[in-house]
């Protein structure tokens, strides 16, 4: 498997794996904006994209793990939605997105998907809580993206998604065989919800990792934002020994030797 990766900024990263040229959670927009999340929530976009949208070039794929915060989806992003080739999201996102292009998933869903000269390339929704127990119906659904290519039992990529860590998730990873692992961090907190966390600190990443035992994991989505409670430089001293990617630059992460 050949896979090379390239962080936009945020949750956005670029996979290109085996031909397929897959986005996660489009954000574009440039730093300084203050977007309102729901219930007297908000955010502050703190650094700007290192790619623009523009130059990411053609798209097979989009995952989007949820349409209805801007930290995951922005305006910019979601103008590069139409031309990608398939969007998938959760069922909710892709009523509100409403596009002939998009694909709806719930937890445990699989999604084939084929292209002449490449290997059939499956999506699988993984479980994400997106906060405290019984917050999905205030925060809304997110799932996660398993991708496997071809007839393989294994999982070539897995983006986690924006989530805690709960028990759902973690017996998910302890299922897969899993070569490249996207973590979404952060560690976010509101001054509303006061102690509430609604992703995971590098701590829960540890913990994940010793369940999912990947062969590269890939911090991401850990900067960027004002909600944001974990420093990034915090998270880096904890996962010191997994890939952080230099935005802007593209990074071979497969296959095992390269």
């Amino acid at each position: 498997m050949g896979c090379r990766l390239t962080h936009v900024g945020g949750p956005t990263v670029l996979v290109e794996l085996d031909g397929w040229r897959v986005l996660t959670d489009p954000t574009f927009d440039p730093p300084g904006r203050r977007y309102g999340f729901g219930l007297g929530t908000s955010s502050t976009k703190t650094r700007g994209p290192a790619l623009a949208a523009e130059d990411v070039g053609p798209l097979d794929v989009v995952l989007l793990s949820h349409d209805h915060h801007a930290d995951n989806l922005d305006d910019r992003g979601r103008e590069l939605l139409a031309a990608a080739g398939t969007v998938v999201t959760t069922a909710a996102g892709a009523r509100r997105l409403a596009a002939a292009n998009a694909v709806g998933l719930r937890t445990g869903d699989l999604l084939a998907l084929d292209a002449p000269g490449r290997p059939p390339l499956t999506v699988r929704a993984t479980p994400c809580r997106h906060g405290p127990p019984g917050s999905r119906p205030l925060v809304g659904p997110v799932v996660g993206f398993a991708l496997s290519l071809g007839h393989s039992s294994g999982v070539s990529v897995w983006m986690t998604g924006d989530t805690v860590l709960h028990r759902r998730l973690r017996r998910a990873a302890r299922r897969m065989q899993v070569d490249v692992l996207l973590l979404h961090l952060g560690g976010v907190r509101f001054p509303r919800t006061g102690p509430l966390r609604y992703s995971m600190t590098s701590t829960d990443a540890v913990r994940l990792l010793d369940d999912a035992r990947p062969r590269v994991a890939v911090p991401v989505h850990d900067e960027g934002w004002s909600h944001f409670a974990e420093p990034e430089d915090e998270a880096r001293a904890v996962l010191r020994d997994l890939t952080w990617l230099v935005p802007g630059q593209p990074t071979e992460v497969g296959p095992p030797g390269a």
